[in-house]
C-alpha cells in the first residue's frame, strides 16, 4: 500500500522555478522527480502560469467562477444566521 501524501504548499517563487525549469527543457517527469512533486501539482503549475502568468489559483478564475464562491459563502453565512435565529426563537418561546 502507498501512503498518502500529505499537501504541501509551495512559494510563488518556487513554482516561477519549476515553470522555468520546464520552459528551458527540462521533461516535467525528470522535475517532478527531482524535487519530489507530483504530476499532476507540477502539470497544474505550468498551465496557470501559461495562462496568465501567475501561478496562484486565485489569478486565474473566471468573473463566474469568483460570483459563485462569492454567492456560496453568501449563502453559507445566511444559513448559520438563520440557525442562530432557529435557536433564539426556542429559547425565547420556552419562557
Amino acid at each position: 500500500m502507498t501512503e498518502k501524501r500529505t499537501k504541501r504548499e509551495f512559494t510563488d517563487e518556487f513554482k516561477h522555478q519549476m515553470v522555468q525549469l520546464y520552459n528551458n527543457g527540462k521533461g516535467r517527469m525528470e522535475i517532478a522527480r527531482e524535487y519530489d512533486l507530483t504530476p499532476s501539482a507540477l502539470n497544474n503549475c505550468i498551465k496557470r502560469f501559461d495562462a496568465t502568468g501567475s501561478p496562484r489559483e486565485s489569478d486565474n478564475r473566471t468573473s463566474e467562477e469568483n460570483e459563485l464562491i462569492r454567492v456560496r459563502k453568501e449563502n453559507q453565512q445566511l444559513r448559520m444566521e438563520n440557525d442562530i435565529l432557529k435557536q433564539a426563537a426556542l429559547i425565547l418561546g420556552r419562557k
